[in-house]
């Protein structure tokens, strides 16, 4: 296996708001894909360049996992609530094994230390447990919660299992906090924070990994806060809401330069992306609005208004303490959990000391050539990456497609996906790589339909 360093700088490139907009993780609501961590504009609004077949439902079989460095996880969920049978499920062992870790809710991690930081800030301005925290909400939800609640159109390419992780054919592990709005404001509750595990099935690099962490807020206005001279009731919550948001990130980055951008969600109009200037560039931070009306009329709230937010912590935790491979949020090295600490956190990491890298192990490069079946059912990219966390788990590094090319005499299309290979942790030998390989090989012919080249 050859040697290269740690890519930080293309990490940081990814990072850039002028990333691939039609390749990205959710974000407000929805998650940011941070899928978690990248932050762009949400996924739900977009199809993006991988092949997938919109309400189209398979059966992705159950893959033994090797390689994994994490911890086994503490929870009530047995495998049979996640991995049903179900003609719809297709959550495999490696995603149920991450179900009950809650990184969020250890207060030394890096995650725990933002959602505390993000939490005290929301005491410090409104007033002491005002917004009432959730971490600990179960993650199955139904599709009803999941899309509906928060207006995803029934057609919607994120229903695709494609994209999501179903359970059944009505429930699916949620893909954003935002799953949890209708019951919490249906329940009564006018001001809260959620934070919690969420779900999406992704492509596999140093920004993205298919469970990550998000955190949200909603506020419920009563009629007495709206009035006002000159402002609408629309006017009113949007202002507030952005003079708490340019505050949170203050909070977060220090003194910075902000700017807001015009966005569109389907669950808030107006919609807004907040933007800040830091280490020199423009960085997307998060993703708000005022919520629709439909929503509030929905969950018992009629004719009132909201404001609601949200954000990736493994996002902005990677920005903060220069994490630079979101693999290593789940790592149990001492080398990594021994560098943070509970209040160690400082707006803008001044002062405050950063991750210092401590495996510049090298990468093993293999590449796969295919033709593609003709029956594109089975295979999606996100497809291929399952299938390779499944037999490769943490292993995997990432997953790239390097070449493309149509025969127009065969009618036949050909792929080359470069996969990469680096543990966190140890140098990996030409002899595992090769069986890990050789195993994705075989699984692609068997379970993807493809014809290996």
């Amino acid at each position: 296996c050859g040697g290269a360093e740690f890519h930080a700088q293309r990490v940081k490139q990814m990072f850039k708001c002028g990333v691939n907009k039609t390749k990205v993780h959710l974000r407000f609501m929805m998650g940011s894909r941070l899928r978690g961590g990248r932050i762009s504009v949400p996924s739900y609004l977009c199809t993006g360049r991988r092949r997938v077949l919109q309400n189209t439902y398979s059966t992705i079989t159950t893959r033994k996992n090797s390689g994994r460095e994490y911890s086994k996880p503490f929870s009530a969920i047995k495998r049979e609530d996640v991995i049903t049978g179900d003609p719809h499920n297709n959550v495999s062992d490696y995603i149920y094994q991450r179900l009950g870790i809650n990184l969020h809710q250890r207060p030394d991690h890096p995650l725990g230390i933002l959602k505390n930081v993000i939490g005290d800030y929301f005491d410090s301005k409104f007033g002491n447990d005002t917004f009432k925290r959730f971490d600990d909400i179960y993650p199955i939800v139904s599709t009803f919660e999941n899309f509906d609640s928060v207006l995803v159109p029934k057609d919607h390419i994120s229903r695709s299992v494609n994209d999501t992780y179903y359970v059944n054919a009505d429930s699916v592990l949620r893909c954003h906090t935002s799953a949890h709005q209708h019951e919490k404001l249906k329940s009564g509750e006018k001001q809260f924070l959620i934070t919690g595990d969420v779900y999406r099935r992704d492509t596999i690099d140093a920004t993205h990994f298919p469970v990550f962490h998000q955190m949200e807020g909603v506020r419920v206005f009563e009629a007495s806060e709206l009035n006002s001279d000159n402002l609408s009731e629309v006017e009113v919550v949007s202002k507030e809401l952005k003079e708490t948001l340019e505050g949170l990130a203050q909070h977060l980055f220090g003194e910075v330069e902000m700017r807001w951008v015009d966005a569109y969600f389907p669950f808030t109009e107006p919609s807004y992306e907040l933007e800040i200037y830091f280490n020199g560039e423009w960085l997307e931070v998060l993703g708000c609005g005022v919520m629709q009306q439909s929503i509030l009329d929905d969950s018992g709230n009629p004719g009132k208004k909201a404001w609601a937010f949200g954000l990736g912590l493994e996002r902005l935790a990677m920005v903060l303490f220069d994490i630079p491979d979101i693999r290593l949020f789940w790592s149990d090295d001492p080398r990594f959990s021994n560098q943070f600490r509970a209040q160690m956190f400082r707006a803008g990491g001044l002062g405050m000391k950063k991750f210092k890298s401590y495996s510049k192990y090298p990468p093993c490069l293999k590449d796969v050539s295919f033709w593609l079946p003709e029956n594109l059912t089975n295979f999606t990219e996100n497809n291929l990456c399952e299938l390779v966390r499944g037999i490769a788990g943490n292993l995997v590094e990432e997953v790239k497609l390097i070449d493309e090319f149509h025969n127009s005499k065969t009618g036949k299309t050909s792929n080359c996906f470069r996969i990469v290979y680096r543990s966190m942790e140890r140098s990996l030998t030409d002899e595992e790589v090769n069986e890990l390989q050789d195993s994705v090989r075989r699984k692609m012919v068997e379970e993807l339909g493809v014809t290996l080249r």
